[in-house]
């Protein structure tokens, strides 16, 4: 079992040498949107997860997921290599490459903010101009000095 300070330091290795790989090396065209998020290793060192997100060419356009998806494939080989020469460690990781769904997972959380946004703006429509149901101060005001002592003197009589 690694040290987990190395297990980071070589997870964030792999990561810079995947993504450099891949922007200069290896001529994909399926790659050229391809970007690495995050890589996790397992604590022996043995097992790289490599994490990615696809763009498309703009904001319009939707991402060629399984294109990019068959191209990390095909060319897990040359950067499992890559890796290998990158890090100099003794036994060099074997990859694994899985859709990120931090994008997704963003814009379903932008839909949900927008969402309450229009709940709020309608809670705050609704609510101007309109009354208490019941007393504007629905506390009960204290008692006066002149009540008190009466139930004071009640209660030392009887």
């Amino acid at each position: 079992m690694a040290d987990p300070a190395r297990a980071r330091k070589l997870a964030k290795r792999i990561s810079q040498i995947v993504a450099h790989a891949i922007e200069h090396d290896i001529k994909d065209p399926r790659l050229n949107h391809v970007t690495i998020t995050d890589t996790k290793i397992t604590a022996d060192l043995h097992d790289a997860t490599v994490y990615y997100t696809v763009l498309g060419e703009n904001l319009e356009s939707t991402p060629d997921h399984a294109g990019a998806a068959a191209a990390l494939e095909s060319a897990r080989g040359v950067l499992r290599t890559k890796v290998g020469q990158g890090t100099g460690v003794r036994y060099t990781p074997t990859l694994a490459f899985v859709a990120d769904s931090i994008p997704e997972d963003a814009k379903r959380i932008e839909d949900l903010l927008a969402k309450a946004r229009e709940a709020d703006a309608e809670v705050a429509r609704r609510a101007t101009g309109a009354q208490h149901a019941g007393e504007a101060d629905p506390y009960k005001p204290p008692r006066e000095e002149a009540e008190n002592d009466e139930f004071a003197d009640e209660e030392t009589r009887g």
